[in-house]
């Protein structure tokens, strides 16, 4: 029987890393199964997914409760799949609050499964107490950002820098390439090319889209040739298109990492929901600005538990606001809009701060290898080291 390990990448920014895993260790070892929960981009690799991961993709307090039955029924279907299948090693990414509840059972089970993090959580952002908690529940961990590591080390918790692997390929397209994308999608030549990324999760979109379909209007007044190119994922796509099907200014909703990166290089410019996007944005060279929100009652709490000054990861790195940033109270169409057209009417600005963006890529590289091979690598190891460590 092959070597098989199991993935849980439950939102579609662990979806493209959990991807770029899979290729890796496939170029080393080709003859490696994955089985598991994943999303659009792992199936377009062949992975069969469990269940849809729209069903646990959910980030904030008050969002998290309706959902909580069918989250609680996906969490046990996926403990008793891992009983049943047990792989040679469990890789779980991003997706924490999910995924600690998954290895909290296991761990109770005595399941003797070799386990590795992909994503560490943010306790440098907020709750720094979940860092001793987390290092009981993990095996290993691989971490983004080259600050993670020590904050678990310390726990004794096995880290690893590995990078972000978003940045690897920036699918520089030719002029033909754009031009067909164009075509595909009517798009007129002498447009302006708006590109509109509410989120990928159900509450996302639903909090999000009123405030940029007014930003949307309020542009088109200053530029009635806009077109606006709205990239989705599968899992919500229905709901995005039926949300900015009555809007009067031209528009599409295109689909597939693909057509994304063609959307990010053709734009003129982006207003996107915050998350791993900002750095697929940046790498693509396409000027932008984020914005974010939760409940009502969510803002509450994380105003009062968030202790980093930006939300933008280039942003944090740099120390310093690079990338516009609209988020919490913030994320108001009457502040984002002017910002957006002045970046629109002066390309020169919105092109420097790509450019500083692209400064801060070296940090987020390992030194010896690219991100996805060194994750790959540190998988590879967890599987095969022989005198494996008595599980926590």
């Amino acid at each position: 029987m092959s070597t098989l390990i199991y993935i849980i990448a439950g939102e579609p920014s662990g979806d493209i890393l959990a991807s770029r895993l899979m290729q890796a260790i496939w170029r080393q070892k080709p003859d490696i199964r994955f089985v598991g929960v994943g999303g659009e981009t792992m199936q377009a690799a062949g992975f069969k997914s469990l269940f849809p991961i729209k069903e646990i993709s959910v980030m904030g307090f008050w969002e998290v409760a309706p959902r909580l039955p069918i989250i609680l029924k996906r969490m046990k279907q996926v403990v008793a799949d891992l009983s049943a299948q047990q792989p040679d090693v469990l890789v779980t990414v991003d997706s924490w609050g999910f995924v600690s509840a998954v290895l909290k059972r296991i761990r109770r089970r005595k399941m003797q499964i070799p386990t590795v993090h992909y994503v560490a959580p943010q306790v440098w952002a907020w709750k720094k107490s979940r860092a001793p908690k987390a290092a009981k529940l993990m095996g290993r961990l691989m971490t983004l950002l080259p600050y993670e590591p020590p904050c678990f080390e310390k726990y004794g918790l096995r880290c690893d820098f590995v990078g972000h692997p978003v940045i690897e390929n920036t699918n520089c397209f030719t002029d033909d390439a754009l031009a067909q994308f164009k075509e595909r999608y009517h798009i007129p030549e002498r447009s302006t090319l708006l590109c509109v990324l509410p989120g990928s999760r159900h509450s996302e979109i639903k909090r999000l889209i009123p405030t940029f379909r007014e930003v949307v209007t309020r542009l088109h007044a200053h530029f009635p040739n806009l077109f606006v190119v709205i990239p989705s994922v599968d899992a919500i796509a229905g709901e995005v298109e039926d949300a900015f099907a009555d809007m009067p200014i031209p528009h599409c909703l295109v689909r597939g990492q693909r057509e994304r990166y063609l959307a990010f290089h053709a734009c003129c410019f982006a207003v996107a929901a915050s998350g791993t996007v900002t750095l697929e944005l940046a790498a693509c060279g396409a000027p932008h600005l984020i914005a974010y929100r939760f409940s009502r009652l969510t803002n509450f709490v994380v105003k009062r538990l968030i202790i980093t000054k930006y939300a933008n990861l280039i942003n944090i790195l740099a120390n310093r606001c690079v990338i516009p940033e609209f988020v919490l109270d913030n994320c108001r169409a009457d502040l984002i809009f002017p910002i957006a057209l002045h970046h629109i009417c002066h390309p020169e600005v919105a092109q420097e701060e790509i450019a500083q963006a692209k400064t801060y890529f070296d940090q987020l590289k390992p030194f010896d290898m690219m991100p996805s091979e060194k994750a790959a690598a540190v998988v590879l190891d967890e599987l095969y080291r022989p005198n494996m460590e008595a599980y926590r």
